[in-house]
């Protein structure tokens, strides 16, 4: 007898090695993900290793699904955030993420978000004496709250804080830094700050010994993290006068340094303005005198690269045949194209080339931020002091 006999072999599931589990989980959405944890014991083991979570976060980082970030406020004045695809024509909503109210007590209505990275927020409750913190990942439903730190109301009195958060290239980790000014017998020209650091690693916060120069205000926007540094508008009273400057904290080395903000002839006093990512570089937005001028630094740290790209009246401008106007500039679309919120919380994008507008048809509020945002599992797999917001 002659011929060919094909046979087929079937390989169950559950004895397929790891690496194709893996090649074929990192290309299933997130919540198809989460299911396939509840199938077996060895598949939930693989998903929530650190190793394929950080698989799965390179992964959406270079699929460039291009989606933004936005935190948002209901008519009913309930918070909730939505995910746009930026390479949709129409800016359709991706998804959709109601504020977690069934979670602990400690996420409150008045936490504000702060800052994204790699899918996760970072909310602080900026209407306590001691304040609040957590992490939260929407997208697998899980929530951490961080432990209270080192300076409180308690233990140092009255103070005032900024705060950022960012990821550590470096070390592989996720950091929360608290820079802390105390308020009594305050000497706005003598008092160093106070600088304290939260690793999501550790789950414990450090206090870091810096030498900081004494800052008398930082702006209330949220702070920027690009290219693991991060970035707030800050000012300083010496001689009698105010310095405005941007303040960086490199999150690797642990230090911070400063740039020095453009020329605004004629202006005095505190700084408007905050900074922004526009494309990899850094951006700032300033409001003087009725203008919104926005300069980009076309080269890192030198501050005669910056350079002024767009001026604009604040009021009674023409948008769409209606006269309206502008409330905020809220960050840039990868494009390049800026964000304003108009009166009434209308959002529109601006080309700083053509000036021509488009309606996002999104309506904010007074603490609406726009950021960047990617899908990932970052968090799924701590469960100390940790809940569950499905």
């Amino acid at each position: 007898m002659s011929g060919n006999t094909t046979t087929n072999i079937i390989i169950p599931w559950g004895s397929l090695p790891d690496e194709i589990l893996t090649n074929i989980f990192v290309f299933l959405p997130i919540k198809s993900i989460i299911i396939c944890t509840s199938v077996s014991k060895a598949w939930k083991s693989l998903i929530k290793n650190p190793t394929f979570i950080s698989t799965h976060l390179r992964h959406s980082l270079n699929k460039n699904q291009n989606l933004l970030f936005f935190s948002l406020r209901s008519e009913n004045r309930k918070q909730f955030y939505a995910l746009h695809n930026e390479d949709d024509a129409d800016f359709t909503q991706h998804a959709r993420f109601d504020y977690p109210f069934h979670a602990p007590d400690h996420l409150d209505p008045h936490n504000r978000v702060v800052g994204t990275c790699n899918g996760l927020l970072f909310l602080s409750n900026v209407f306590r004496c001691d304040y609040s913190f957590c992490l939260w990942n929407p997208c697998v439903g899980k929530l951490l709250k961080l432990p209270s730190p080192n300076i409180t109301y308690a233990t140092h009195g009255p103070f005032d804080a900024t705060i950022g958060f960012g990821f550590d290239p470096k070390t592989k980790d996720y950091k929360v830094v608290r820079v802390v000014t105390l308020l009594e017998s305050i000497n706005l020209e003598k008092s160093r700050p106070q600088v304290e650091v939260y690793t999501l690693s550790t789950g414990q916060w450090r206090i870091l010994r810096t030498g900081l120069a004494p800052i008398a205000y930082f702006r209330r926007d949220p702070q920027t993290f690009i290219n693991g540094a991060l970035y707030w508008v800050a000012s300083r009273f010496s001689d009698n006068k105010t310095h405005n400057f941007v303040l960086v904290f490199d999150l690797g080395d642990e230090v911070f340094h400063e740039i020095l903000l453009p020329e605004f002839p004629g202006h005095t006093g505190l700084m408007l303005g905050s900074i922004s990512v526009y494309r990899n570089s850094i951006a700032l937005f300033q409001e003087d005198n009725g203008f919104l001028h926005i300069w980009v630094m076309k080269e890192y740290g030198v501050v005669y690269s910056w350079t002024k790209v767009l001026r604009l009246p604040l009021f009674y401008l023409d948008f769409f045949g209606a006269t309206d106007s502008i409330q905020k500039a809220l960050g840039f679309l990868r494009s390049g194209e800026v964000i304003l919120k108009l009166d009434r919380g209308r959002l529109i994008s601006l080309d700083l080339k053509t000036k021509e507008t488009k309606d996002l048809r999104i309506i904010g509020y007074k603490k609406t931020i726009v950021d960047y945002y990617v899908e990932s599992l970052v968090l799924l797999d701590k469960a100390a002091n940790s809940a569950d917001t499905y």
